[in-house]
């Protein structure tokens, strides 16, 4: 093979390399944080995060906002008509975070079409029993 050749397959493997990168730069954009006090009745509200990223609150339904959570059971819930993060069910610090100091949640939302990632923590702090 000769070394013109080489160099045009490097050349095609950096662009692909950097087009790769910005894709997936696209697709993460933001990290927001809230807190909230354990123990909070279900439907209290922890924050709005479409507008805290700065997504427009009309596209929410359409683009497909959810939380993608790993438990099968979310302690968290997001409105798909004003993006704003309510408490699901009542937390109990104790039993989601065990003895740590910091209580700490982090939870992804997905928007589709564009995609669109961002990663959300909710600390928990606790209330003297």
């Amino acid at each position: 093979m000769d070394s013109s050749r080489r160099v045009s397959w490097r050349s095609i493997r950096y662009w692909l390399f950097f087009l790769a990168m910005l894709l997936v730069r696209k697709g993460c954009f933001a990290q927001v944080r809230y807190s909230v006090s354990e123990e909070q009745k279900e439907g209290t509200a922890v924050g709005n995060i479409a507008k805290d990223l700065g997504i427009d609150q009309r596209t929410l339904k359409e683009r497909g906002f959810r939380i993608v959570s790993s438990s099968s059971e979310s302690i968290f819930r997001v409105n798909q008509d004003d993006g704003i993060l309510y408490v699901n069910g009542k937390i109990d610090r104790e039993v989601v975070c065990e003895q740590n100091n910091l209580c700490l949640i982090s939870l992804k939302t997905v928007l589709e079409n564009p995609l669109e990632i961002h990663h959300v923590a909710v600390e928990v702090i606790d209330v003297n029993d």
